[in-house]
């Protein structure tokens, strides 16, 4: 069988590399809005967003998204931190919070990209550490034995995430942990290589990422969480924005909002408490909090939530 990693077709042209100017930071590809997406998972085809810019994913990153890409048919040349890997389909790859990559595809590409809420993965995955390293690792994957059971589990989560059938976030939970499953046992310990090294800014960005999602409750101010990274708030302000383009605060902020989020799709939580337990001390400034960020009130995005998972 032919290696999968260098086809003898002609493959796309380079994917374009990253230069020194800082690389964007999307929600989705072109999509800067920042404020919480509709659904903790989204999911379209390759060609949908690929064609509109030429087939080309210029090279970026994704502040708070983990992505899947499972390719049936086509070709790619990935460009993953500063890696560049070229694959026939079927391949799959896995892109985690704040990898920059950039993909070129050909015009006959078949397959899904998923877009999912980096914590979505993790509360998931956290039952296994084994799994949960698997999972979380960058990864190129050329597809053979395995295609057949991998690209079943994207379908499968696709469906679900299309449909409206009743419980649909239980079985879009289930289909989600499937395709995690699938992508863990397709290339157990296969990681791909690490590229250049990360920038010091990228670091405290990572490292910041991490103090937030253990303290967010807390609401910790910047100087208290530049403090804990070892460097003042102004230079703590200045990397947030040259990786991120938004402040510190943009950060907190966006993990409340999630958090907010997740409370009033899937608790029974009155909006006074999940303010409460997200360290508001008033019900009325979380709900302009939560106005301001997801650009409707708490009430509507949950009446919103429940007409989605019917």
């Amino acid at each position: 069988m032919p290696s999968k990693t260098h086809p003898s077709r002609p493959l796309p042209r380079r994917a374009a590399r990253p230069v020194a100017a800082p690389l964007p930071a999307y929600r989705l590809y072109g999509e800067r809005d920042s404020s919480g997406m509709g659904e903790m998972l989204h999911v379209e085809s390759i060609a949908q967003r690929s064609r509109l810019h030429d087939w080309e994913i210029r090279p970026h990153r994704h502040e708070n998204l983990f992505q899947i890409l499972v390719i049936r048919r086509g070709r790619v040349v990935a460009l993953l931190d500063g890696r560049e890997v070229a694959l026939d389909g079927p391949c799959a790859i896995t892109v985690p919070v704040l990898t920059a990559h950039g993909f070129r595809f050909s015009e006959d590409v078949d397959g899904l990209v998923f877009t999912i809420v980096a914590q979505q993965v993790q509360r998931l995955t956290a039952e296994d550490p084994a799994w949960h390293e698997a999972v979380w690792q960058l990864r190129a994957l050329a597809l053979r034995a395995d295609a057949a059971s991998l690209q079943g589990a994207a379908d499968a989560l696709r469906d679900e995430l299309q449909g409206h059938a009743p419980w649909r976030h239980l079985a879009v939970d289930a289909a989600l942990r499937r395709l995690l499953l699938a992508l863990a046992r397709a290339a157990p310990g296969a990681a791909l290589p690490a590229g250049t090294a990360a920038s010091p800014a990228l670091r405290h960005v990572q490292r910041l990422r991490e103090l937030v999602d253990a303290q967010y409750r807390l609401q910790p101010g910047v100087v208290a969480l530049a403090r804990q990274l070892g460097i003042t708030p102004t230079q703590l302000n200045r990397v947030c924005r040259q990786v991120l383009g938004h402040s510190t605060l943009g950060v907190l902020h966006a993990r409340l909002l999630l958090e907010a989020q997740r409370d009033l799709a899937y608790t029974t939580m009155s909006i006074k408490q999940i303010g409460l337990a997200l360290g508001f001390s008033d019900a009325g400034y979380f709900t302009r909090f939560f106005q301001r960020g997801a650009g409707c009130t708490p009430s509507a995005w949950r009446a919103g939530a429940a007409g989605a998972g019917r």
